[in-house]
């Protein structure tokens, strides 16, 4: 039998792809930066599904629209209130923009923590370098996914009405300029940067504390998530304010000019009491966010065998 160069080429070639293709995802599976990343970004997904009725309620609590004249109004009063008026699927509006920077921001936040990590060599933490680890990742991620942050907090509000993420953030620079994709920046990473610090501080260090050598290996996923729950908690309740600042100023980019007058503002209109607008759904949802996607993300590692 007589096989032509155009075959043979094209046998050679499709092997070509084969063992490229098996090199790639050997990589994938084999790169610990790879493995972090592919980790937390399923974790992500799976908390923000879950949890997005808890950050719409929060965003409509801390939205000046909301406090304006039912300064009363409870997490109870608005949850009612949302699925009276939009049913439930209400409670998860902004849910694409919200995996949009979820996804990939949790994964991106794990790969740099898992990279600065082997860098520095800090494989076990001590409590400042775990607050050091824990801040810089999330000035990587929170940056490079502010944008998205943006849209989502302004679907979740109700005041703004895009048709989906792209044409949001294309509606925003036209009519703000990369300014408005960025607005609420400082209020953020302020927010953002000391919260994680110190969630992974108090993460490592309860893990520390708790022993678990005799723990069967299906009730260590419940300590850790137990270990998750207690950090969210002291994280949460720190960063309040700036959560509250942040979400007035990305959504009236043009009323508050900086933190500090965004903070007075707050202040003279609602009194201290304020700054803590919407902190129990926000506790709800960062605490049991956080103590999931950590779960989620040494579990799935284990079974990607990089510990």
């Amino acid at each position: 039998m007589i096989v032509s160069h155009s075959e043979e080429n094209s046998t050679e070639g499709s092997a070509k792809l084969k063992q490229a293709a098996k090199t790639s995802m050997d990589y994938v599976f084999t790169s610990p930066l790879c493995k972090s990343f592919l980790a937390g970004s399923v974790s992500g997904t799976c908390s923000t599904v879950i949890f997005q009725p808890l950050d719409l309620l929060k965003t409509k609590l801390q939205a000046p629209i909301s406090i304006g004249h039912h300064g009363n109004t409870g997490m109870v009063q608005t949850f009612i209130k949302v699925v009276r008026n939009e049913r439930i699927a209400g409670l998860w509006r902004g849910m694409v923009p919200s995996i949009t920077r979820c996804v990939p921001g949790v994964g991106m936040y794990f790969c740099t923590l898992q990279w600065m990590k082997n860098a520095t060599g800090f494989i076990e933490p001590s409590p400042l370098q775990a607050v050091c680890l824990g801040a810089a990742s999330r000035c990587v991620s929170g940056l490079t996914m502010l944008p998205v942050t943006v849209v989502k907090t302004r679907f979740e509000s109700g005041r703004f009405h895009y048709r989906g993420v792209i044409q949001a953030l294309k509606n925003i620079y036209l009519h703000e300029g990369a300014k408005g994709l960025y607005c609420g920046a400082t209020a953020t990473l302020l927010r953002d940067v000391p919260f994680s610090g110190l969630y992974l501080m108090f993460y490592t260090q309860t893990k520390k504390v708790i022993p678990t050598d005799n723990v069967p290996n299906s009730a260590i996923p419940i300590v850790h998530f137990g270990c998750g729950v207690f950090a969210g908690i002291l994280a949460s309740a720190v960063t309040q304010p700036f959560d509250v600042i942040k979400t007035h100023m990305q959504l009236y980019p043009d009323k508050y000019r900086s933190v500090v007058h965004a903070t007075l503002s707050v202040i003279k209109v609602h009194g201290a009491k304020g700054l803590l607008r919407g902190m129990l759904p926000r506790c709800l949802r960062r605490t049991l966010m956080a103590a999931m996607v950590w779960t989620v993300y040494e579990q799935v590692l284990q079974k990607m065998a990089l510990k």
